[in-house]
């Protein structure tokens, strides 16, 4: 580290560059990562074993299925309930919000029950009960009303008995909602009716969330996706997790997170080889004097990575922070509120880390070769 400290600024540029380059990769894929974890716990908070959605759609998100499937789907061997799924949306024109998650589901579903609706606290801090009756249809006073997640209604500053304008239809706030995944928290629930007529899409569902009976075992999974997909051709099941991961939406954000991050690394090794090759030319004759009383060369070589891989995990962390810092405050506005992680996952970190130490062994691999290939007796010219 001496070596680095002669030249400070020289140092703390190279630092400077490389903390911007790794904590811009920690930050896009931690994004992307982020996006992905926050629509898996729209399944998870709801323990969906099974995703159904249309057989060949290009976009898993708007594909469409009749909304008579959940029935059918709920009398396979294997499956305890299903429930199908609306997703589109929407805007609230007077409020300027748009681009909002809308879900329609039927109100006598299990998953409408299983969102554990809140009606909103008065300024005197008194919860207003409200009853459903899961059991009931959906009636004419019920399409009327929507539920929105909490950070929803923090934004729009609204809580129950508001009106909120949709395609110039009124609707009243029926309750508000806390889910496990920030996403959902950002996102707002119609009655399926409704919501399928403000957007044309009458008799359709986007996906079917499927439960499956605690009796069968991992292995039967697939036994039981094939039993769904008998129903009708034109149904994909697929287990949670490979429905998120395999989603064109999440696959695009990951790769434009890496190409746009390769730039970043880039940068950042050339200016760690550049660094470092600069440091042993400047030491060209302590090198020579360390050779000259018998070090070997994979000593000299050893200091030279070390000295890199130092410094690039010292970048990882700086960097690392800022990107933290900077989600955190993007997570807080309310264009991005409901859609961003507020932190880092662990696994962003650690892969940061590792792509810290590749950029310091690599930027050291020139410097250090160089090193060990200088003879004692030319490097002690140097010296003199």
């Amino acid at each position: 580290m001496k070596s680095l400290l002669r030249r400070p600024f020289r140092t703390f540029l190279t630092l400077a560059a490389l903390a911007t380059a790794i904590g811009s990769v920690m930050a896009l894929v931690g994004v992307a990562d982020g996006f992905a974890d926050s629509f898996r716990g729209v399944y998870e908070s709801h323990q969906v074993d099974l995703v159904v959605s249309r057989q060949g759609s290009a976009d898993r998100l708007s594909s469409s299925l009749a909304d008579d499937f959940p029935q059918r789907i709920s009398t396979v061997d294997g499956v305890a309930r299903a429930a199908g799924v609306l997703l589109e949306t929407l805007s609230i024109e007077d409020q300027q919000i748009y681009g909002i998650p809308a879900m329609g589901l039927r109100t006598d579903s299990w998953l409408f029950a299983d969102y554990g609706l809140e009606p909103h606290v008065d300024s005197a801090s008194k919860v207003v009960e409200m009853e459903l009756n899961p059991a009931s249809p959906e009636g004419d006073e019920e399409a009327e009303t929507i539920y929105l997640g909490q950070n929803l209604a923090d934004r729009m500053e609204s809580k129950v008995g508001d009106e909120v304008m949709l395609f110039d239809e009124p609707f009243r706030v029926g309750g508000t909602f806390q889910s496990g995944s920030i996403w959902e928290n950002g996102a707002m629930i119609l009655p399926l009716s409704a919501l399928q007529r403000l957007t044309g899409r009458e008799g359709q569902l986007t996906y079917i969330n499927v439960v499956l009976d605690e009796t069968v075992e991992r292995e039967e999974v697939d036994l039981v996706v094939k039993r769904l997909e008998a129903i009708d051709p034109k149904l994909l099941a697929l287990p949670t997790d490979e429905f998120v991961d395999t989603d064109r939406r999440m696959q695009m954000a990951g790769s434009m997170a890496w190409m746009t991050s390769a730039i970043a690394l880039l940068v950042g090794a050339i200016g760690t080889l550049n660094t470092m090759m600069t440091s042993v030319l400047e030491r060209t004759g302590e090198i020579g004097v360390l050779r000259a009383i018998g070090w070997p060369t994979r000593r000299v070589a050893m200091i030279v990575m070390l000295e890199s891989v130092i410094l690039s995990l010292l970048a990882t962390l700086i960097g690392g922070i800022g990107a933290a810092v900077l989600l955190s405050i993007l997570s807080s506005t309310e264009s991005a509120a409901g859609v961003l992680q507020p932190s880092i996952a662990m696994s962003v970190w650690v892969r940061g880390a590792m792509i810290g130490l590749g950029i310091g062994v690599v930027g050291a691999l020139l410097p250090a070769y160089r090193a060990t290939r200088l003879h004692p007796t030319e490097a002690l010219r140097h010296q003199g």
